[in-house]
């Protein structure tokens, strides 16, 4: 595990603005680790390092205006993005996972996706390329957004806030919430290539 403190200090407000706009919608930004980012984020504003208002406005906007450009990236090239080749950015098995959990769970999708890494990164894309009304996408995308990034930040404040020498345990609740949030995405997974099998 890279050193998360140190990567959020160096990258500053822009940073972090940057990283969370592109883990939202941008193709490149799947491999982010957008949920353990927050936490510590926040974390980090308990102990003085950063302004908790300002880290909590500019992770809402980045992760909503994220969301729409994926939206509108989806809305403008379409059915091409499926047909593109398989690259270090991009991976076919991303979005096929990514359009079987949004064809399961329709506009609510937006919001939950958040909380699943990799997922979060695709589905605004496929909000855009299935021609989701746009009202109805930025409804779930401001709702998402406010949760994930305010929501999650939030926690890791009150974390810091509350629980003396929380430094000594944030590198296992990091580790703990990566799992958890990689086990949504595995578990959708695995059911696709099951059902997949049993319909060969």
């Amino acid at each position: 595990m890279f050193n998360l403190i140190a990567l959020i200090k160096t990258a500053g407000y822009l940073g972090l603005f940057g990283i969370v706009f592109a883990e939202s919608g941008l193709l490149v930004g799947f491999f982010f680790p957008g949920d353990s980012l927050l936490f510590t984020s926040g974390f980090l504003a308990s102990q003085g390092y950063l302004n908790l208002w300002l880290l909590l406005i500019l992770t809402f906007v980045a992760a909503v205006l994220g969301d729409n450009a994926g939206y509108w990236f989806g809305k403008k090239v379409g059915p091409m993005i499926f047909k593109k080749a398989d690259s270090f950015f991009f991976h076919k098995n991303h979005l096929d996972r990514a359009r079987t959990f949004f064809e399961k769970h329709g506009g609510k999708s937006v919001i939950l996706a958040r909380f699943m890494p990799v997922i979060r990164t695709f589905t605004p894309i496929l909000a855009g390329v299935g021609t989701m009304e746009y009202r109805k996408f930025i409804t779930f995308n401001v709702i998402g957004g406010f949760l994930w990034a305010v929501g999650v930040t939030t926690l890791g404040y009150l974390l810091g806030a509350t629980i003396p020498n929380a430094d000594h345990y944030l590198l296992p609740i990091i580790a703990v919430i990566i799992i958890l949030s990689i086990l949504p995405s595995l578990y959708h997974y695995i059911k696709h290539l099951r059902e997949r099998r049993l319909s060969q």
